[in-house]
């Protein structure tokens, strides 16, 4: 039999580990496929929407320009955080570089914490999937030997086919970890790269409206 053929002809135990790899198999290439295309359209974004803060005259042309580039809105809660609260509140309290540090941080941590959305379920995917391909190629093993044994007649030849259908589970295990894993970590720099922009832009516009550095 082929390796599908044992999966679908195996026992429960077989049968869900096999899903559950294959599950997290097409999980992670959807999270990849989607997110490798908005990394790259937030890196050209957030570039461009920069430079057209700059560029513009004042502050409101500013950000309706930041607006138009800013497809998946990484620039403009940065911006939109800068509407400080009114007086009477303890958002209120302290001077205003104090409140602009504030409100800066806690809109850059909601815009990274969204870029680094799928990447749990990566790191999650990379560690788990080769050990459950492990523990479907053990489990396959036992029920091999233990069906021969059952046979009373134990050969090479009857042996290494269901052995090598076996060791498939980890074959598969690791076809699901090793593209989660390079995709974990190279879009981790990405993000990382996104989020040092986006803290220097902070930066500049926290000393732009207080006039300190």
């Amino acid at each position: 039999m082929s390796w599908l053929e044992s999966v679908v002809h195996g026992d429960a135990l077989t049968q869900t580990l096999a899903c559950l790899l294959l599950a997290l198999s097409v999980s992670c290439w959807v999270v990849i496929v989607w997110k490798w295309r908005l990394l790259r359209r937030v890196k050209t974004d957030v570039g461009r929407s920069v430079a057209a803060f700059w560029q513009a005259p004042d502050f409101e042309q500013a950000t309706q320009q930041v607006a138009h580039f800013d497809r998946d809105g990484c620039v403009s809660p940065l911006l939109a955080s800068t509407l400080l609260p009114l007086g009477g509140t303890l958002g209120a309290a302290g001077d205003r570089s104090s409140q602009l540090t504030r409100v800066l941080r806690d809109a850059l941590n909601g815009v990274v914490l969204r870029l680094q959305w799928g990447q749990l379920l990566l790191a999650t995917a990379g560690s788990v999937s080769p050990f459950i391909g492990l523990l479907g190629t053990v489990w396959g093993i036992f029920n091999a030997l233990t069906g021969m044994a059952e046979a009373g007649q134990i050969t090479i030849d009857k042996v290494a086919g269901p052995v090598g259908e076996a060791l498939i589970m980890t074959a598969a295990g690791l076809a699901v970890a090793i593209p989660a894993v390079l995709a974990y970590n190279v879009m981790g720099r990405h993000v990382g790269r996104i989020e040092v922009q986006l803290e220097g832009f902070a930066h500049d516009l926290r000393a732009l409206l207080t006039g300190q550095d």
